[in-house]
């Protein structure tokens, strides 16, 4: 994440459990509303962050690891006027092969029923998308778009 500087900034942190998805999704899209995006900015916006946040909920911590700390932590900037950059990080096992694993349909758990289209959904909704594995352990996946809408001016005026 970009840690020069913002307008403005929030960070979540929440337990690697399914039912958080849905309130990491709807936190992520109400900070990016001082952007005053459009609908289809804001569903773009939230499939993203859910594409990475599940995969963090269903990857990261199997029941084999052994740790305490299975939290996933979300940061979000608004850097300029018309980007917003989230970072979602993980503690987890992190992934051998980032390369394969952001390859169409690729998938450690077939069995399950998962597509493997979660990088590809997210580089489809967003402008640019990072993962790096962790050398402390786990993931950090960083989602950067440009807003259309000029509403971060908002926060200038007021500051």
């Amino acid at each position: 994440m970009n840690e020069n500087k913002s307008l403005n900034q929030m960070e979540l942190k929440i337990k690697a459990l399914s039912i958080n998805e849905s309130f990491a999704r709807a936190t992520v899209a109400g900070f990016c509303l001082q952007l005053n995006p459009s609908v289809d900015e804001l569903t773009d916006i939230k499939t993203a962050v859910s594409e990475a946040v599940t995969n963090s909920i269903v990857h990261a911590y199997p029941k084999s690891y052994k740790t305490d700390n299975l939290d996933i932590v979300i940061k979000a900037k608004i850097i300029d006027d018309e980007t917003i950059e989230i970072e979602i990080n993980d503690f987890g096992v992190g992934i051998k092969n980032l390369e394969e694993a952001k390859k169409p349909f690729y998938t450690t758990k077939p069995d399950q029923e998962r597509s493997g289209m979660g990088f590809t959904v997210m580089e489809s909704f967003m402008d640019s998308v990072e993962v790096t594995n962790l050398l402390s352990g786990g993931l950090k996946v960083v989602l950067t778009k440009k807003i259309n809408n000029q509403g971060a001016q908002k926060i200038r005026n007021i500051n």
